[in-house]
């Protein structure tokens, strides 16, 4: 539960510090900041410091954080405001909150690095970014992921997200049984293939660490033999094996002088798999198959739910996922999506480009479809959300 709270606040501290990447830019480019917000509101306390002209607030909502500038349309003439800075500082101010969300992801990615790195599953069998040379498995756990009915995992009680420890042969003699040999240590599906495939048909012990809990158990049960897996469904299944139960493998990779080339070949890695995955949402979306278009992203209920799942698996697997949202944060606000910070520049660009004014009232016209279509899309994501994880 800890982890979890410790994840969430570290979620809204991500918009937080892209605001702020806003606030420091609009300071050094002479834009007054008349608020910056933590949350969003109502507001509950606010103060402006001697000298300042920013008020600093905290609103009721910890859905992250905001700016508000002076005068900021980009037809805006006061003196001081976001509409009277040249087109380059605007573009400063507009992407400065994308760059603080890169030197986020970029610093958590190093540090990860350094400690060691969660490999995640990737699309296609692709491998997590590392430099072969410096990189070294510094642990590695098994989780069971699918548990088969009626299967010899089942009878010893073993669940999803169990954490599989050892195995040993049993040698029976009148029902007392003894182990035989030195336990294998189940940290790789290796391990636990090589065991199942050596003791097929015999009687074993196996441990395991329940979810959540430090609670070792230990049972015996009887793996499965050539002919009956042969003959069982449940069995049948490759990645089941003998013991009948599916596993996804997590291990940390620790890497020394190279840690800053993987947060940057990482955060390469995940920005290509980020546009293809919405390449290929928005591909669905306009075939009209809705419900693919959002099977592979997730909105604020499929994030608290990434959080919660990732808090049982500890502080790095947490962190990692901190800064892949920070990363995606960096992405998507880069993208000229109307509403965004990219979507705004690229609308002043565009408009200079075609030599046509871009008053108040047009900007706010394309912003605020643009806002609507993506509070459609989050409702939408939402839904499917609601149905994958309840």
């Amino acid at each position: 539960m800890a982890l979890l709270i410790i994840g969430l606040v570290l979620f809204v501290l991500l918009v937080v510090v892209h605001e702020f990447g806003h606030y420091i830019a609009a300071r050094k480019n002479d834009v007054d900041v008349e608020e910056f917000g933590v949350g969003f509101p109502p507001k509950i306390y606010g103060r402006k410091f001697k000298n300042h002209l920013t008020e600093y607030t905290i609103n009721l909502l910890p859905l992250g954080g905001f700016v508000r500038l002076k005068g900021e349309h980009d037809a805006d003439t006061e003196k001081n405001s976001f509409g009277a800075a040249s087109f380059g500082a605007k573009a400063k101010i507009l992407m400065a909150g994308v760059g603080m969300n890169l030197a986020t992801a970029l610093a958590i990615f190093t540090v990860l690095a350094w400690v060691g790195m969660p490999q995640l599953p990737l699309p296609n069998n692709e491998q997590q970014f590392t430099v072969a040379s410096d990189s070294s498995v510094v642990s590695s756990k098994l989780y069971a992921t699918l548990v088969a009915e009626g299967s010899p995992a089942e009878k010893i009680g073993i669940q999803q997200r169990d954490i599989l420890l050892q195995g040993s042969s049993l040698k029976c003699i009148d029902e007392i049984c003894t182990a035989e040999g030195d336990p294998v240590i189940f940290s790789t599906q290796e391990n636990l293939r090589e065991f199942t495939s050596e003791n097929a048909g015999k009687k074993v012990e196996i441990s395991f660490l329940k979810n959540s809990t430090d609670t070792v158990t230990t049972g015996n049960t009887t793996l499965l033999s050539s002919e009956e897996v042969a003959a069982s469904k449940n069995s049948a299944d490759g990645e089941k094996g003998y013991l009948g139960v599916a596993t996804y493998e997590f291990s940390t990779v620790r890497s020394t002088w190279s840690a800053p080339i993987v947060a940057v070949g990482l955060s390469a890695q995940f920005t290509k798999l980020t546009l293809q995955g919405l390449g290929g949402a928005l591909a669905n979306l306009f075939a009209g198959n809705t419900a693919e278009a959002s099977e592979n992203v997730s909105g604020p209920i499929g994030i608290f739910f990434i959080l919660k799942e990732g808090a049982t698996l500890g502080s790095g697997y947490i962190l990692l996922i901190i800064g892949l949202l920070s990363l995606t944060l960096a992405i998507m606000n880069a993208l000229p999506i109307p509403a965004l910070d990219g979507g705004r520049l690229a609308v002043m660009l565009g408009f200079r480009a075609l030599k046509k004014p871009l008053t108040p009232q047009l900007e706010e016209k394309i912003h605020a479809t643009g806002f609507v279509a993506l509070i459609g899309l989050i409702i939408l994501i939402s839904i499917v959300d609601v149905r994958r994880f309840f």
